[in-house]
């Protein structure tokens, strides 16, 4: 069975080809510069044991276009590993916003497409691509049945006391304000793969997702999601490539009430402009952490405020599910930065957590799980890499079978 997965965004498309069976990633790229000059498509595959990558550079209007190019090339005489449109069962769609409605993988239907649409104002930046993804993908292949596969939909086991903020009822009831949590596919992925590895289907784990946007989640014995970093957006909680992550309300009124910054500009500075940006420089940890090895204060502190948020959220999670069984490092930081890793873990002897700096440094960059934990800590530190397609895959492959 060939599934085909995609992440749509504003003017990028994502996408891979499994046979599901096998696990196989057939075909996967990234169509980019959508309605812009500058378009292009580069195209990996897989063929009779052997890959190959295509470029196709011209210019993309918009999201169908783009899904007619991809389709030719799955289907190519010398290149395609398909043979027709119609070869593809199902197509799953990675949406980042369910709300309260989706707490599940849902088939496409025009109820569900216009649930999405009512959901805009709760992920402006995500939902409406990912709406446009969808409707291109049912003209390019529109005998395989639509999946959608939402980001919030694994946090919706938070329970009330965790999820509701403290304001007035109303804002809740009458206008969804509360925690959604995101990232949910990944965290619940690698999850996933901790209980198999360990040989644990009871395992108390918080999971750590580290990448340009970062979230942390604490999952019970049970596989529930009963709390997470990121809450009614994705601004809060840790410190990110361009986000501030967590910070006192006050400050954001006396920006606008005192320094007369418009609400705009205090928002783009928010989402856009703190972070490792505004600590360090660069959005990007690799730049970070090679001015840090240069011995650069700002570097250093980004590190230090960067690992110490996190070694917060594990003690606070570790008291939401009465202790832990393993902490789980995920994404771009999370596998590839060691740096990352040894501050997140720094002086945790005291929770029973001891991080091995030699077994840091040679599992880097893992293809399978990996344990970086010393033979004394109570508590297992794992290396996982992500793989939110092969997740979607696997919950549009189960949903489409039923």
């Amino acid at each position: 069975m060939y599934i085909l997965v995609i992440n749509a965004g504003s003017s990028s498309l994502k996408y891979q080809l499994f046979n599901i069976e096998t696990k196989a990633v057939l075909a996967k790229g990234l169509a980019e510069r959508i309605g812009i000059p500058g378009g292009r498509i580069k195209h990996q595959f897989a063929k009779n044991g052997n890959s190959g990558e295509k470029l196709v550079e011209q210019h993309l209007p918009g999201h169908s276009e783009a899904f007619k190019i991809i389709s030719a090339l799955l289907t190519d005489s010398e290149i395609g590993v398909i043979e027709k449109p119609e070869d593809i069962t199902a197509v799953g769609h990675r949406v980042v916003h369910g709300g309260e409605k989706f707490v599940e993988t849902q088939v496409i239907t025009a109820e569900v497409k216009n649930a999405i649409k009512a959901l805009i104002p709760l992920a402006p930046l995500h939902n409406p691509p990912n709406l446009v993804g969808i409707e291109a993908a049912e003209k390019s292949f529109p005998s395989a049945k639509q999946v959608a596969v939402f980001d919030t939909s694994f946090h919706h086991t938070i329970p009330e006391r965790a999820f509701r903020y403290a304001i007035p009822e109303k804002f809740y009831t009458e206008d969804g304000i509360r925690v959604y949590g995101f990232h949910g596919t990944s965290h619940r992925y690698v999850y996933n793969e901790a209980k198999k590895y360990l040989h644990n289907d009871k395992l108390k784990a918080i999971t750590i997702h580290l990448g340009n946007g970062s979230s942390m989640t604490a999952i019970d014995e049970n596989g529930h999601s009963i709390d997470t970093t990121l809450g009614f957006g994705p601004l809060c909680g840790l410190i990110m490539g361009t986000r501030s992550g967590d910070i006192d309300p006050a400050i954001i009124f006396h920006m606008a009430e005192e320094m007369e910054m418009p609400l705009a500009q205090i928002k783009n500075m928010l989402y856009k402009e703190s972070g490792m940006l505004g600590l360090a420089g660069s959005s990007d940890a690799r730049d970070v952490g090679a001015k840090y090895k240069q011995g650069d204060k700002n570097a250093i502190l980004c590190y230090e405020m960067y690992g110490y948020r996190i070694r917060k959220y594990i003690g606070a999670y570790m008291a939401a599910l009465n202790g832990v069984d393993a902490l789980i490092f995920t994404a771009g930081l999370g596998e590839n930065d060691t740096l990352t890793r040894s501050y997140a873990c720094k002086d945790l002897q005291g929770l029973g957590i001891e991080l091995d700096e030699a077994a840091n440094e040679s599992k880097n960059h893992p293809k399978e799980p990996v344990e970086i934990q010393t033979e004394s800590s109570r508590v297992k530190i794992l290396v996982i890499p992500t793989n939110e397609e092969l997740e979607i895959a696997r919950e549009t492959y189960e949903l489409v079978t039923k």
